[in-house]
């Protein structure tokens, strides 16, 4: 599997614009060979900072460290985006060999002494502010990751990383497959009444890919409610979607995640009492912008009730329906009497504003419109550029003055090598210090209808376009000088803020106007649906706040295991976690259960999944500011722009939102968006 260094993409930067990644030229050859000379040239660069015989200074050690492992941060970059969103046999058999090299590969990096020594030596009298905090958040990932602790502790921690990273990664594969493998099949059309035909054209496409032909195949999103549970008028159908979809994982398919997940939270707790914390929850909560692990579950617990007690009043109105048709409420009826409440008290039926959401409108007069209205920023389409999957887009972003900011990648389709769910991920980095601009990619999963139909989202997928580019633009505006601070790389209690601000667009009067329209007619939105909309905003709120609380409360649960704890029963754990939280309603099951919770089990989110509804109060404060300053306005975007979105982490986030906002942020606004106060 060797391949010539001189004619390996990754062995120089690319010279395409923005040092775009040569997808064209990439292939799955290139990333082993990449990644071992990558590992070797990066350790000997660690090596030679670590061992020099001068005195430590910021320039021959802390940017010298900054500067370091180009080569591996190259091929990681494209490999670990290509095991997300096209993870092919090929690339899931490599990242289960290379995952672990990378968790050993930074254990060697972080436990080095001399290394450590030479940081701590640093004088920091006479930087600016940003290479302060740059020494300062070096020293607390060394001490984090054991470097204060005794070769016998260092082994074990060692030994620990390296099979969380393994066991990350056979999560992930297992997810992705219990996804793709639950599908529904479906036989005879008349069981999908209520479907959209464009949406049974693309289960009949879906089931015609997958080897069944004159079938319907129901694909999965990873989060436990399906978008299908809302019209579906087969109660039969409807509980077969349901039970697949909460299903997945739990020991009846082929790739059984739980007891990974126990093992990983047995891990976890073992690893956090070697580093001084009574939980992996703890060690977590220690790094973020929450003030201690008490903090976010005084939050939750102030919330959980009112969520619940909503919960509770919905359910008995949406009981009165069911007994009606001469049934109980059973869980899979939720979704789709819930909708005939919104249809029948609100005249809003979400299903039939599809026509009115067509996906290019969406994108182009939408999206995009709202970023060129509050920052001035503008896009153009680099067919010239190609992505690392057919249908990946590619677009040139341009500040208001035209020079070039960045580029966007759009990834909107889903397939079998495709995880569930939506992300962005940096392939390029922005820093100064190395002279780069971003390149982000957004990932959706949308359903491909057949070929020359028009895609038409649902109103929950265009809020999802809308959320994930604002962490797109949270990488673009990236104004940092070290690639350590970059866009994104925030806190993860942090990181949803602006993502969830760009959600206000959605519905704002200048931005659906222009992209809502009937895409055979052409006709608009009619205002009063959109009023409608507002209207109807508080009812379904005690669900949905209800079953983000079980997810993140379960989340914490695992995550709060005192070392030594095995959980034999992951299924009976689950149930004891939610009850003992207050949570527990039959009817309302967790957004993610343990099986398929890939957020904190291989995504980056354990012990921190509360980060939502953290960030959410950042983010219901910032709309008020928007709506009582004007609102799409592009002083306000400059404003949010350079002291917000510009900063990524080079000050501490909470500062950044202070110097934004000129205030803490209050937690009243996001309590009455969510109906709780």
């Amino acid at each position: 599997m060797t391949v010539n260094s001189r004619n390996n993409p990754f062995f120089s930067v690319s010279t395409l614009p923005y040092g775009f990644p040569d997808f064209a030229s990439i292939s799955d050859g290139d990333f082993v060979p990449a990644f071992e000379a990558g590992f070797g040239e990066h350790l000997a660069e660690i090596a030679a900072i670590g061992s020099a015989v001068e005195p430590a200074t910021f320039e021959n050690t802390v940017l010298a460290m900054e500067r370091s492992g180009q080569l591996l941060s190259r091929a990681a970059a494209v490999f670990f985006n290509n095991s997300s969103a096209d993870a092919t046999t090929v690339i899931q058999e490599l990242e289960t060999v290379v995952s672990p090299k990378f968790a050993a590969h930074e254990d060697n990096i972080y436990l080095d002494a001399n290394l450590y020594q030479r940081f701590l030596h640093v004088d920091t009298e006479g930087l600016d502010d940003e290479s302060v905090r740059l020494v300062e958040e070096y020293r607390k990932a060394f001490r984090r990751t054991g470097a204060d602790l005794a070769p016998a502790a260092q082994s074990r921690l060692r030994e620990i990383n390296e099979e969380l990273s393994s066991l990350g990664t056979e999560f992930s594969h297992g997810v992705l497959k219990n996804t793709n493998d639950a599908a529904l099949l479906v036989r005879d059309a008349a069981e999908l009444a209520g479907l959209p035909d464009e949406d049974i054209a693309s289960a009949s496409e879906a089931a015609k890919a997958a080897g069944h032909d004159g079938g319907y195949l129901l694909t999965l999103i990873l989060p436990t409610a399906q978008p299908a549970l809302e019209i579906l008028r087969n109660r039969g159908t409807r509980r077969r979607l349901f039970e697949a979809s909460i299903g997945r994982g739990s020991g009846d398919g082929s790739a059984d995640t739980l007891p990974v997940a126990a093992r990983m939270a047995a891990l976890r707790a073992e690893r956090a009492a070697l580093l001084g914390f009574a939980s992996h929850a703890a060690f977590v909560t220690d790094d973020e912008t929450a003030p201690s692990l008490a903090a976010v579950r005084s939050m939750l617990a102030r919330l959980a009730p009112s969520a619940v007690a909503n919960a509770c009043t919905e359910a008995a109105v949406l009981t009165g329906l069911a007994e009606a048709e001469g049934h109980d409420l059973e869980p899979w009826d939720w979704a789709f009497y819930s909708a005939q409440v919104r249809r029948d008290k609100y005249d809003v039926d979400l299903a039939s504003l599809r026509p009115y959401f067509e996906f290019e409108r969406v994108l182009r007069d939408g999206v995009f419109a709202a970023a060129t209205r509050l920052y001035g920023i503008t896009f153009q389409e680099r067919p010239d550029l190609h992505g690392y999957h057919p249908e990946v887009r590619v677009w040139e972003v341009f500040n208001a003055d035209g020079a070039g900011l960045g580029l966007f990648l759009g990834d909107y389709y889903t397939r079998d090598s495709k995880n569930g769910g939506a992300w962005m991920n940096p392939l390029v980095e922005q820093s100064t210090l190395l002279n780069r601009r971003s390149v982000v990619v957004n990932n959706l999963n949308i359903s491909k209808p057949p070929v020359g139909e028009p895609t038409l989202l649902t109103y929950d997928e265009v809020v999802t376009c809308f959320h994930e580019f604002g962490h797109a633009l949270h990488g673009l505006f990236s104004e940092v000088t070290y690639p350590r601070f970059s866009g994104t790389n925030v806190p993860r209690d942090f990181v949803e803020y602006p993502s969830q601000v760009n959600e206000m667009w959605i519905l704002w009067p200048e931005i659906v106007q222009n992209y809502a329209r009937h895409y055979r007619s052409g006709e608009p939105l009619p205002p009063e649906t959109v009023a409608k909309l507002e209207a109807a905003r508080l009812w379904g709120e005690g669900f949905a706040t209800t079953e983000y609380l079980g997810a993140a409360l379960l989340d914490l649960a695992w995550h709060s295991l005192p070392p030594g704890t095995h959980v034999a029963d992951p299924l009976g754990f689950e149930a004891q976690a939610l009850s003992d939280s207050g949570v527990s309603l039959r009817l309302v099951p967790p957004r993610y259960r343990t099986g398929y919770f890939k957020h904190i089990f291989a995504g980056g989110y354990s012990a921190g999944y509360y980060a939502y509804i953290w960030s959410e109060v950042l983010d219901a404060d910032t709309v008020e500011w928007f709506k009582s300053n004007g609102g799409l306005t592009r002083s306000n975007g400059e404003h949010f722009r350079s002291t917000l979105l510009a900063r990524g982490n080079s000050a501490d986030p909470l500062e950044s939102f202070r110097n934004f906002r000129g205030r803490d942020a209050d937690l009243a606004p996001v309590l009455a968006r969510r109906g709780l106060n």
